[in-house]
């Protein structure tokens, strides 16, 4: 996550959007980055028109998007008597037990945890479990780790954790400059007909679910891009899938998916009653993040995969598929060209030849 800098202004504080804040409410934001904003002052500002974004009015509720500019006014003196530390609740021996369970790599900058299916990463509307509220168990003095980026609450598997400043910094870095290397595993529904494909379909909100689903939206959307690959097939009633996503967009690997016909199994929000298979295959999201492979702060890399969930590795159990197999295949290194990097490519190489060509003309007419 990255720390916000703020760029004065005539006592105006203005923050740009990073990638982890994208499609999170606005009051949301200010609970993360500037806490001891009440909510009554950030609601205040928005009645007078003293908050907002990207030059707009803005209201607490309002959900932003990575890179929109944030325009906060001067933080309000806030008298002795209104001051108190944020209440947390200690954690119970359960609680730390559970967190540390999680631990699948741990050095002086980051933790990499194991989350399972079901934990959210952090807390919202009716959600009071979640991996954020449980960071205090690896708290040391005022020092608190912090999310770097966040796994959907029924997407499983290897998620990274700073555990310092200096290291959220360098990570949230790494991430918006697309240099992390993410591998999911999945389930699908049916068999692609294209073993090894590249999905580029540009992703926005969906009218009318308030921010929470997703659509493709060739007009208005952002890029996308995610490279899919078959490890395994049962027949033609599903596949196991390798994932690897070279944006990161709000369920940018679910909402792809089912845009090409092969929802992930589970994965009803996206995928319908066809998301789910009979044959005591579980109704769960069968969405995995294997493996997680970034650049470390002190240098080197954290590379790490996680086991996986109960009923995930159930399921490829009974359709016979063999784990090891998921892992043989190599990560890619590089991000395939776009089609906008292959239309410029095809551009640049046809004015090579025009001039080619007119250079042989003139050559020809001086002999």
């Amino acid at each position: 996550m990255t720390e916000p800098k703020p760029t004065p202004v005539k006592d105006v504080r203005q923050f740009t959007v990073a990638p982890d804040d994208d499609g999170i409410r606005l009051d949301r934001w200010f609970k993360r980055h500037l806490p001891d904003t009440s909510f009554t002052t950030v609601a205040k500002w928005a009645r007078t028109g003293q908050l907002r974004v990207d030059g707009a009015r803005a209201t607490p509720g309002d959900r932003i998007e990575m890179g929109q500019q944030l325009r906060v006014p001067p933080d309000e003196p806030i008298r002795a008597t209104e001051r108190r530390a944020p209440e947390r609740v200690p954690l119970t021996p359960d609680q730390l037990a559970f967190a540390q369970d999680m631990v699948i790599h741990r050095d002086a900058q980051a933790l990499v945890l194991n989350k399972p299916p079901g934990l959210a990463t952090q807390g919202g509307t009716k959600t009071i479990e979640h991996v954020d509220g449980l960071l205090d168990a690896f708290a040391e003095g005022e020092s608190r780790p912090k999310l770097v980026h966040r796994l959907d609450k029924d997407t499983s598997g290897a998620l990274l954790i700073a555990r310092t400043s200096r290291a959220a910094a360098f990570f949230a870095k790494t991430f918006s400059g697309r240099t992390a290397k993410k591998v999911y595993w999945a389930l699908v529904v049916d068999v692609p007909s294209i073993d090894d494909g590249m999905i580029e379909l540009p992703l926005a909100k969906q009218p009318g679910t308030g921010g929470e689903k997703m659509h493709v939206d060739e007009e208005n959307g952002q890029t996308a891009r995610t490279r899919y690959r078959v490890i395994e097939r049962a027949g033609n009633r599903t596949a196991w899938v390798e994932l690897q996503p070279f944006t990161g967009r709000t369920h940018q690997l679910r909402v792809h998916m089912a845009a090409i016909g092969h929802p992930i199994v589970g994965d009803g929000k996206y995928g319908g009653a066809a998301a789910f298979l009979t044959g005591g295959i579980s109704r769960k999201m069968h969405l995995h993040a294997r493996r997680l492979r970034v650049d470390h702060p002190d240098g080197g890399q954290i590379d790490v995969s996680a086991d996986l969930p109960h009923h995930f590795a159930e399921s490829l159990a009974s359709l016979g598929f063999e784990q090891m197999l998921g892992d043989q295949l190599p990560l890619d290194e590089h991000a395939p060209p776009t089609r906008a990097d292959k239309k410029q490519a095809a551009k640049a190489h046809a004015k090579t030849v025009r001039k080619a060509r007119k250079g042989e003309r003139r050559g020809r007419g001086t002999r």
